[in-house]
């Protein structure tokens, strides 16, 4: 009767709210849409740069543009760079995109944010956030790959530094990679994937893209990718489980390998002396079912029954647990496709060999 109850009615955990935000990152489309930006000095030569690799149309007003602003309109590094050698207007800020201010008086930028807002542009002034609808933040670009770092103003040095981090982290040749994505999407999505195919593939992709960033991506590459999220599709049609150890607690103890597990899941059956942070790997999407002990393998050897790919989320270490193996026999019993992820321990239990035993968070 207990393993009904279990089967039955699992508590289902619902997926944790967003904390608050002290600005919302949105990553703005500007190819070919004009953006308004008057003033001039180093640092608005750095934003009309900025916005014209993003690929806008920029008209700048001021009366006497420097050099910098010269050379930049000379050779745009992607959209394109009118100088208005004059002050601004309102009328400038009709049918513009954004606007962008610098000025040395508060009063001028004031009236300018006021326009701006009047004519319903999002504004920005440079160096005065009380002017601001929006702020630029430090930029690590691998584009289409690109990453926005804001600290609301609290602290602008201690963002570029965590950008200079970011920078040493992440390879160059991610741009490649992401511009290849961007070019397969279409082919991808014409390609008759089921859903779970094309979510292999993209899976996939991202541990290829990681493992040879040091090359450029090919068309065997894709073709590869492309074989081997069939294979992987027919099998997960006819559900598999996935056994991850989560360790003694740590999120930061969780192995790549295990985070990677957690996003791919449609179901995860989450033992309840497992640590709430690590559950925050998991996509959003999946469903979460927080189990204890009674009913458990019933539970999750249905679910990969009904087709699922099941992740069944355990403290510790699957491998190593004595009451894990009554769950394992079973899962073998019924003839299910099953993978097990081991959970690291106490640096004593780490053992050698053991695949992608690294932190899948690492501290700044």
């Amino acid at each position: 009767m207990s393993n009904q109850v279990a089967l039955c009615a699992p508590a289902t955990m619902q997926p944790p709210r967003m904390q608050p935000l002290a600005r919302l990152p949105v990553f703005l489309a500007l190819e070919g849409r004009r953006v308004m930006v008057a003033g001039n000095g180093t640092a608005a030569a750095w934003k009309v740069e900025l916005l014209c690799a993003a690929g806008a149309c920029v008209d700048v007003f001021s009366p006497h543009p420097g050099e910098e602003l010269h050379v930049l309109a000379k050779e745009p590094p992607g959209g394109t760079i009118t100088l208005q050698p004059r002050d601004w207007r309102v009328a400038d800020l009709v049918g513009a995109a954004l606007a962008v201010g610098q000025f040395d008086c508060d009063g001028e930028a004031q009236r300018f944010a006021r326009a701006a807002r009047a004519t319903g542009v999002p504004v920005n002034v440079i160096d005065r956030p009380a002017h601001c609808d929006f702020a630029f933040g430090a930029i690590v670009n691998r584009s289409p790959l690109v990453i926005g770092i804001s600290t609301a103003g609290a602290a602008p040095v201690f963002g570029q530094e965590i950008r200079g981090r970011l920078e040493a982290m992440i390879p160059r040749g991610f741009a490649s990679w992401a511009a290849a994505a961007r070019h397969w999407r279409a082919a991808v999505a014409s390609s008759g994937l089921s859903l779970v195919a094309r979510r292999s593939f993209w899976r996939l992709f991202t541990s290829h893209a990681v493992t040879h960033c040091d090359r450029e991506p090919q068309q065997a590459d894709f073709d590869d990718l492309l074989g081997r999220a069939r294979e992987k599709a027919q099998a997960a049609e006819r559900g598999s489980i996935t056994l991850v150890g989560a360790g003694p607690g740590d999120a930061e103890l969780l192995t790549l390998r295990a985070a990677r597990a957690l996003q791919g899941a449609e179901v995860i059956v989450i033992e309840d002396r497992v640590a709430p942070a690590i559950v925050d790997f998991a996509r959003r999407e999946a469903r979460k079912m927080l189990v204890g002990g009674a009913g458990d393998a019933a539970l999750t050897i249905k679910l990969a029954h009904a087709g699922r790919r099941v992740v069944y989320l355990m403290h510790g270490d699957p491998v190593t647990r004595s009451d894990a193996q009554d769950l394992i026999a079973a899962i073998r019993a019924a003839g299910i496709t099953m993978e097990m992820v081991p959970g690291l321990g106490t640096p004593a239990a780490v053992r050698p060999g053991v695949e992608d035993a690294r932190p899948a968070l690492a501290k700044a």
